[in-house]
């Protein structure tokens, strides 16, 4: 019996869709994280939006991170149905149909993105619509399938939240709203690859070459160190700017002291030492990596904060 065959029978299945399986189709606990650096870069930027236009923003850049994942539900539930980590998912489970994602997508897409200009400014609306579109066709339909730098390529669009907040609330780009973005963007492949480092299976199984599957897993710590490594002065660098402060420079350096002495716990061990201890390291650094860019964001807004009061930043 073929995964394809049990993936068309599954949602070939009738089944009356819940309102939380369409909540689930929105990949809500990756739209958790798009919440939360879009309002960080929302309410660190040197402009205040009234309290109404900026949860209207917000709403509306969380509806278009539910497009995307929505979107992305539709065109990979082929694979999703083969990996034991998203065999669950609306599409595989049978709980959604195909068409019917495809058509929530879409049609979230087209609402957020309009909504989003009307409520803020066109700049913000393309920047959204174009973290639709980079999401749903440039990582989902060309490079999660095509290439090993999938994740690094397209972790761009996980990094244009913050970014679309601060535009929100300025109109335009600052050297703030980059590296807020070069945060995310350099942080998301270690993320990502030490979920790889104990999920190598799974993504082997779908045919999804992530560099475990096709480097190894030998290659695969190196390449965390290495961008570990240069994501300290992205990190120092943000502190530095007019969102940063004090606390902010703090935060980073012992978050991003952390960070670099996991991936080198990483980079010594072999595969001996993953297997005889279920890969405890590297879902530990996993976990970490969560708490670390949470944190460096929290400690923006902190230092907004304390700004605000006259005790923060530079």
């Amino acid at each position: 019996m073929s995964d394809t065959s049990a993936y068309q029978r599954a949602t070939a299945t009738p089944y009356e869709p819940g309102f939380g399986d369409y909540v689930q189709l929105l990949k809500p606990r990756v739209m958790s994280l798009v919440v939360f650096t879009a309002l960080v870069g929302l309410l660190v930027a040197p402009v205040s939006l009234h309290p109404v236009v900026a949860f209207t923003a917000i709403l509306f850049i969380a509806l278009g991170a539910g497009a995307s994942g929505a979107l992305n539900m539709w065109w990979d539930a082929d694979i999703d149905a083969v990996m034991k980590r998203t065999a669950k998912r609306p599409i595989p489970a049978g709980k959604v149909q195909a068409g019917e994602a495809l058509a929530v997508g879409l049609g979230l897409s087209g609402i957020s993105v309009v909504m989003l200009g009307l409520a803020t400014n066109l700049l913000a609306a393309g920047l959204l619509a174009f973290t639709i579109f980079f999401y749903a066709v440039v990582y989902s339909m060309w490079l999660k399938r095509s290439t090993p730098q999938n994740i690094v390529i397209g972790g761009a669009a996980g990094a244009f939240p913050p970014m679309i907040g601060w535009v929100c609330a300025t109109g335009s780009v600052s050297v703030e709203a980059f590296l807020m973005f070069a945060l995310i963007f350099m942080w998301t492949p270690p993320h990502f690859w030490a979920l790889a480092l104990f999920m190598k299976e799974d993504y082997h199984a779908a045919g999804v070459p992530m560099l475990t599957v096709t480097h190894g897993r030998k290659a695969t710590r190196a390449h965390i160190l290495a961008y570990t490594i240069l994501l300290v002065p992205v990190a120092l660098g943000a502190a530095a700017t007019q969102i940063g402060g004090p606390l902010t420079l703090a935060v980073a350096v012992v978050l991003n002291a952390g960070f670099v002495l996991g991936a080198v716990r990483l980079w010594r061990r072999d595969e001996v030492m993953a297997q005889a201890d279920n890969y405890a390291a590297e879902k530990a650094f996993f976990r970490f990596s969560l708490l670390y860019l949470f944190l460096h964001f929290a400690a923006f807004l902190a230092e907004a904060a304390l700004k605000s009061a006259g005790l923060g930043g530079w």
